[in-house]
């Protein structure tokens, strides 16, 4: 996708041939920062700090990770300990497990003298991947908003309410819940994104709101809590989010505050969609809510908001007061019964276990 006319990706390997750039989004929307890594250190630290965030994404990360370890050190018990390392990085996104047990699949057996080769063209291809994942999914969510585009008066928008970013910035590029927008607003179809602020890192209105203002995207930032009045009122067509792991039952666990949207819209039959990449299907589990670890974050991301000022610095402000405990649940999981459809590679699917493991044989096969 595009920034001011110029297209990115999220992630890619540097002109040194070795190293990795990534758009740092920590500093997202006052300043656009391209950092720089250098070792598997840095990649495991980028993905903790939410320097680079979002499950295919947070994947990607770990494959070139593994790369920039094998550089340093190809050795077996370097191996294991970059593998060990990357892993804690983030609990909850299925991604990073499911990058890192592909690198480990493809090197374990080489001899230590081949594995920075190897390991450097499978986080290429991984990245790669992604990309014409998402643009998979991108069509056949496209379908879903031309469906919905038919039926409008002409010249009305169809209005579309996402939750978090889960845009070209949660993945390597394009995204998964904007993939269809995206495409749509490409080929004239006229829509509008209401964006969830989605408290309390603010992914919605610092980085969903900034991407779709750089592709042209029209678009309306809200507190999280208006959706359920704007589906009341029938301001919304349809919902699309992203995700950070589907059970093989369907459940979905996604960003804090989408169990509530995925209830608001069942209660006034607004379709519910969550858009995902298949190594976001963890087939191992059924039960999302008992099965699923859920991230709890530092309380300074509730206690502390940062912005910019009116004479443009950036400052971080505290917003609770000194002594008031802090609970930061960072996911929830939305049950499959309020999911409509979930936007795959493979087609739009429903959100159960039959419908999963008959459109990804490959991986459901054992589970």
């Amino acid at each position: 996708m595009k920034v001011d006319g110029r297209h990115f990706r999220s992630i890619w390997l540097a002109e040194d041939g070795w190293s990795v750039d990534a758009i740092d989004q920590r500093r997202l929307p006052h300043e656009f920062v391209i950092a720089h890594l250098t070792g598997a250190s840095d990649a495991t630290e980028a993905i903790r700090s939410m320097l680079v965030r979002g499950a295919p994404l947070i994947g990607a990360t770990a494959a070139y990770g593994m790369a920039l370890a094998m550089r340093e050190d190809a050795s077996d018990a370097a191996l294991d300990h970059a593998y060990t390392m990357l892993l804690a990085a983030r609990p909850t996104a299925i991604n990073l497990k499911w990058a890192l047990d592909e690198m480990v699949r493809l090197l374990r057996p080489l001899p230590p003298s081949e594995r920075m080769a190897a390991a450097y063209r499978r986080a290429i291809e991984i990245a790669d991947e992604d990309v014409a994942i998402n643009q998979g999914i991108g069509r056949n969510g496209l379908t879903l908003i031309e469906q919905i585009a038919s039926t409008k008066p002409p010249g009305e928008a169809v209005n579309i309410l996402t939750h978090c970013n889960a845009g070209w910035l949660a993945t390597v590029d394009w995204g998964t819940a904007t993939a269809p927008i995206y495409m749509a607003h490409d080929r004239g179809i006229r829509v509008h994104v209401w964006v969830d602020e989605t408290r309390p890192r603010n992914q919605g209105a610092s980085l969903t709101a900034w991407e779709l203002g750089h592709h042209g995207v029209p678009h309306t930032v809200i507190p999280d809590n208006t959706g359920g009045h704007l589906m009341q009122h029938r301001m919304v067509d349809l919902a699309i989010v992203g995700t950070d792991r589907v059970t093989a039952g369907g459940d979905v666990c996604n960003k804090i505050g989408t169990y509530l949207k995925a209830l608001a819209a069942y209660d006034n039959g607004v379709p519910f969609y969550v858009a995902l990449p298949s190594p976001t299907i963890d087939f191992s589990i059924d039960d999302g809510l008992r099965e699923i670890p859920i991230e709890q974050r530092g309380a300074e991301e509730v206690a502390t908001m940062t912005g910019r000022t009116a004479d443009g610095r950036i400052e971080t402000v505290r917003v609770v007061p000194d002594g008031s405990p802090v609970a930061n649940y960072a996911f929830d999981v939305t049950p499959a019964r309020l999911v409509t459809g979930l936007i795959t590679e493979r087609g739009v699917l429903r959100a159960e276990r039959a419908a999963l493991a008959s459109a990804f044989p490959e991986r459901s096969a054992g589970h």
